[in-house]
C-alpha cells in the first residue's frame, strides 16, 4: 500500500504549496484509516524538502513516479521514498530511499549495527544501508510483480543532516554500503547523480501502480524453510530489531565462552519473528562449532520441524539440534554453549512423566548453558503450570551470577503485518486498554461467522491453495473420540467435528487431510497458518460489554487449568485474576495464528454481537481518498435546493442544537448544509456537527467535523455517541451533552426483565475521567446519535 503517489511534477507542486506535511498526513489517514503524530508530520516536511532539492534537475524526468510511505506487504515496514521510471536499457526501475534525520552515530563491533541518539538516549540500531537493503529484499520476497517482471531495485540511504565522520561510511559496513550507498549532508549532488544514472525516463509503464497493486507472494513459513536454513541458505532477511537481537546474541555467545555466564531475554508478541531469529542463531552458532540447541516446552513446533527435516539429515543430528525443555534437569553446569529457548513463557517447574523430575526449568536451563536466550511473550501463558516470566528469569540469572541483557522484537510479520489488529484484539478481549477500539477492515481479514459449519467451510476453501488453513477451538469439549473413535467431540447444533489428536497428534497442523479436524492451543501454539478459524466456547462470554471468563466451562479433560478449584478455594481473588488472564491469553494466541486472516464463531450470541460492534468502520476509516478530497474548512452553504437535502447534502448543527433537534424533537434550524462524504448514503437521521475538546483523542480531535446518525438502532455498547443528561457537566463542551464511548451494566430480575445498574461514558484520552450515570438517573439519560464517520481533521 502506498500512502502518497504521483509524479515528480506533482510532488514539486505539493512541496511548493508549503503544506507537504499535511498533504502526506491526510493521504496517510485516507489510505490507512489511522492518524499519526505531529512529530511524524514535521519529519515528513523536513526530509521531503531535502528530497525535493535533490530532484530539482531537469535530467530527472518530470513524469518519473514518486511514492512516499510504501507499506511492504505482510510486514509493518515502510519504505520512505520511491522514485520510478526506466533505465538506459528501458528496464523498469525503482530507486528506494531510506531517509534519516540523524546528526551523529557511533561505531559498534556488531555486523550492520551502529549506535545513535534517539529520544530515550543512545541506542543500537541497524545501519541505514542495511535497513535500505533489507527492505529491498522484503519487497522482492513479498511482491510477485517485482520478482516475476525483473524490475530493477536500487536501494540507498540519505542522511541529509549528517556531516561525514568516518562512522556511517566506515569500511566495517562496506558490505552494506556497496549494496545500498549512503549519502550524507554534503552528498546531495552525488544522490542526484545516483538517481539520474538509474532513472533515465519517466514512469510511462505505471510501475508504481503495478508495484502497489501487484500480486502478493504466498508467505514463507518457518517450517517449510527450515531444511534450507540449516543448509546455510538465508530464507528470511532479518530487519531492524531482529538484526539487533541476532547480532547481540552472537556477541554474547563470544563473551560467555571466555567469561561471565550470559542471559538474553527477548520479548516479542505474535508474528515478530522470535522463532525465525532463534533458528537463524541456531545455524550461525552451529557453524561456529558451538554446541547449541533450539528448545521448547510445547512439543508441537519441534515435532513439526522434525517432520519437515525428515530425509534431509540423520535423525541423530535432528535430535542434537532440537530438544524439549525438560531435558536439562540433570545436565552439568555449562554443558552447552547456547540454548535458544523459544516460547519461554511456557516453561514449567517440573519435568518428566507426571512432573516427577527436576526443580525449575528456568533454573536448569541457565545452569546448563553459558548463554541462554529466552524468547518470551508473557501474554501467551495459557496453563496454570506456565512459569515463564521475565522476573523469574532475572531471579535465577542472579543466583547463577549471569549478566542479563533485555531486548524487544516489535516488527510485525503476521496478521497481515498489522500492529493495529493485535492492539484491537487486546482491547476487544479486555487484556489491556488500547486506542484501537474498532477494527479497520483494511488492517486484517477478520470475520465473525454465525454458524460453525459455515466457519469450517470457509476454512476448507482457504486451505485449498497450499494446505495452510485450520480450525481451532477453546478446550470446552471433552475428548470423547480418544476412547471411541466413532464419536464426535465438538457438537454444536448440526455441526460435528473431532479433535485433532487421534491420528496426527502434534503434527496435525501440517498433515494433508487434517483440515476436517479441530485443533487446540497445544497443537498450534508456536506455529502459524495463512488463515485460522476459531471456535470460542462458553469459557469466554460477554455480558453488558464486559468480557467474562469461566474455567468451569472448560472440559474436565483439559489439563491446562487443572487444579483451578483448589486455587480458587485458597484465594478467590488471585485465582480469578490468574484464570481470567489464562483464558483470554488462550484465545488471543488462537486468534493470532493466521498470517492473512482469522474467522471466528462464538457459541454465545451476545459475545458475537459484541465483537460485531467492534468491527464497524471506525470514524477514522473514511472511504479511501476522502482525506485528500476535503478542505481544511468545511464548505457550509446557508441553504440549498430541497431536492438536494439528505440526497447529496446533510444539515450542520452545533452539538447543543443537535440535541434539541434530534433528542427532544424541537424545531431547530441548521447552521447550514454541507456535502455528504463519499461512500455514505444520506438519510434523514443523519447530520453533521463539530466536536470540541481532547477527551476522545486519538480518535477525535478538537475541531473535527463528524457525521452522526440519530435514532440509534440495536446495541449501543462500545459505540461513540452523542448523549444528553441533566447531570453531565462535560469539561469539553461545558454543557449537559457530550461525545463519549457508551458502556452500560445491566441488572436482571428473575423474570428476565432488566434495568440499568449504571451507564458509563468513557473518554479515550486517559487524562479525562469517566462520566457515570447511576440507575436512579438513567431514565432522564438520552442517546441522541452515534458517530458514523469523521469528515476531516
Amino acid at each position: 500500500m502506498i500512502v502518497y503517489s504521483g509524479t515528480k511534477s506533482r510532488f514539486h507542486s505539493d512541496i511548493m504549496s508549503n503544506d507537504i506535511g499535511n498533504i502526506i498526513y491526510n493521504a496517510f489517514q485516507g489510505a490507512t484509516g489511522r492518524r499519526t503524530t505531529r512529530a511524524e508530520v514535521e519529519s515528513w516536511s523536513k526530509s521531503l524538502m531535502y528530497m525535493h532539492n535533490v530532484l530539482e534537475d531537469p535530467a530527472i524526468p518530470a513524469d518519473a513516479g514518486v511514492a512516499i510511505e510504501y507499506h511492504i506487504p505482510r510486514s509493518s515496514k515502510r519504505i520512505d521514498f520511491i522514485l520510478t521510471g526506466t533505465d538506459a536499457a528501458n528496464t523498469d526501475t525503482a530507486v528506494l530511499v531510506e531517509l534519516k534525520q540523524w546528526q551523529q552515530a557511533a561505531l559498534t563491533t556488531k555486523d550492520a549495527i551502529v549506535s545513535t541518539v534517539f529520544t530515550g538516549g543512545p541506542q543500537e540500531t541497524a545501519h541505514p544501508s542495511y535497513q535500505a537493503w533489507s527492505y529491498k529484499r522484503l519487497l522482492e520476497d513479498y511482491n510477485a510483480t517485482v520478482q516475476e517482471e525483473k524490475i530493477n531495485l536500487y536501494p540507498c540511504a540519505y542522511l541529509h543532516n549528517y556531516e561525514p565522520d568516518n562512522v556511517i561510511n566506515n569500511p566495517f559496513y562496506s558490505q552494506y554500503t556497496k549494496e545500498a550507498p549512503v549519502f550524507l549532508k554534503p552528498d546531495a549532488l552525488k544522490l542526484q547523480e545516483f538517481i539520474k544514472r538509474n532513472i533515465r525516463r519517466g514512469d510511462s509503464n505505471k510501475l508504481l501502480y503495478r508495484i502497489d497493486h501487484g500480486k502478493i507472494k504466498p508467505s514463507k513459513s518457518l517450517a517449510d524453510s527450515l531444511a534450507s536454513m540449516l543448509q546455510g541458505n538465508q530464507e528470511f532477511v532479518m530487519v531492524d530489531d531482529q538484526k539487533i537481537v541476532y547480532e547481540t546474541a552472537l556477541a554474547l555467545a563470544s563473551k560467555a565462552a571466555t567469561g561471565t555466564k550470559q542471559v538474553l531475554i527477548v520479548e516479542g508478541g505474535p508474528g515478530t519473528g522470535k522463532s525465525v531469529v532463534a533458528v537463524n542463531l541456531l545455524v550461525a552458532l552451529t557453524n561456529k562449532e558451538l554446541v547449541a540447541q533450539y528448545v521448547t516446552r510445547n512439543s508441537a513446533p519441534r515435532l513439526v520441524y522434525e517432520a519437515k527435516l525428515a530425509g534431509t539429515m540423520r535423525r541423530t543430528r535432528i535430535g542434537n539440534l532440537f530438544s524439549g525443555s525438560g531435558s536439562y534437569h540433570d545436565a552439568e553446569p555449562n554443558t552447552y554453549d547456547c540454548l535458544l529457548v523459544d516460547e519461554a513463557h511456557r516453561l514449567s517447574q517440573k519435568s518428566g512423566w507426571l512432573d516427577s523430575k527436576g526443580e525449575n526449568q528456568v533454573k536448569e536451563l541457565i545452569n546448563a548453558s553459558r548463554l541462554v536466550v529466552f524468547f518470551i511473550d508473557e501474554d501467551q501463558k495459557v496453563t496454570l503450570k506456565d512459569i515463564g516470566e521475565k522476573d523469574e528469569i532475572r531471579r535465577w540469572a542472579k543466583k547463577h551470577t549471569a549478566k542479563v541483557t533485555e531486548l524487544k522484537l516489535e516488527s510485525q510479520f503476521r496478521c497481515n503485518g498489522s500492529d493495529g489488529y493485535l492492539a484491537w484484539l487486546d482491547n476487544a478481549l479486555q487484556v489491556g486498554r488500547t486506542a484501537n477500539e474498532l477494527l479497520d477492515p483494511r488492517d486484517y481479514d477478520f470475520k465473525v461467522v454465525d454458524d460453525p459449519a459455515q466457519l469450517h467451510a470457509l476454512i476448507r476453501q482457504k486451505n485449498l491453495p497450499n494446505n495452510k488453513a485450520r480450525v481451532v477451538a477453546g478446550y470446552c469439549w471433552k475428548w470423547l473420540s480418544k476412547t471411541n473413535p466413532a464419536l464426535k467431540d465438538i457438537v454444536i447444533g448440526d455441526y460435528q467435528a473431532r479433535w485433532n489428536l487421534n491420528d496426527d497428534g502434534q503434527t496435525w497442523i501440517i498433515q494433508p487431510d487434517s483440515v476436517s479436524e479441530v485443533g487446540c492451543i497445544h497443537t498450534c501454539q508456536g506455529l502459524e497458518l495463512d488463515y485460522v478459524g476459531v471456535i470460542v466456547g462458553p469459557d469466554l462470554i460477554v455480558r453488558d460489554g464486559e468480557v467474562v471468563t469461566s474455567p468451569a466451562a472448560r472440559a474436565s479433560t483439559d489439563k491446562s487449568v487443572h487444579g483451578w478449584k483448589a486455587l480458587y478455594k485458597a484465594d478467590p481473588e488471585a485465582a480469578s485474576k490468574r484464570l481470567d488472564l489464562l483464558i483470554k491469553n488462550t484465545y488471543r494466541t488462537l486468534m493470532t495464528r493466521g498470517q492473512k486472516g482469522c474467522y471466528v464463531y462464538f457459541t454465545d450470541k451476545e459475545t458475537a454481537e459484541y465483537f460485531k460492534t467492534l468491527l464497524q468502520p471506525t470514524p477514522a476509516a473514511a472511504p479511501a481518498g476522502l482525506a485528500q478530497q476535503l478542505k481544511k474548512a468545511l464548505d457550509i452553504l446557508p441553504d440549498i435546493a430541497g431536492a438536494l437535502r439528505w440526497k447529496e447534502y446533510l444539515p450542520v448543527y452545533s452539538l447543543e442544537a443537535a440535541c434539541g433537534a434530534f433528542g427532544r424533537g424541537m424545531a431547530v434550524e441548521p447552521q447550514g448544509w454541507a456535502k455528504c462524504p463519499p461512500g455514505l448514503k444520506p438519510d434523514r437521521n443523519m447530520f453533521m456537527a463539530r466536536v470540541s475538546g481532547r477527551s476522545m483523542e486519538p480518535r477525535l480531535h478538537h475541531g473535527d467535523y463528524c457525521v452522526f446518525r440519530a435514532n440509534v438502532a440495536g446495541t449501543r455498547q462500545n459505540k461513540i455517541v452523542l448523549v444528553q443528561h441533566s447531570s453531565i457537566a462535560d469539561p469539553d463542551t461545558g454543557g449537559s451533552y457530550t461525545v463519549k464511548k457508551y458502556t452500560s451494566k445491566k441488572k436482571y430480575a428473575e423474570d428476565g426483565a432488566w434495568q440499568h445498574e449504571e451507564i458509563v461514558l468513557k473518554p479515550l484520552n486517559p487524562a479525562y475521567a469517566d462520566i457515570v450515570i447511576p440507575n436512579a438517573e438513567a431514565e432522564e439519560f438520552m442517546v441522541v446519535a452515534e458517530i458514523v464517520a469523521i469528515c476531516f481533521s
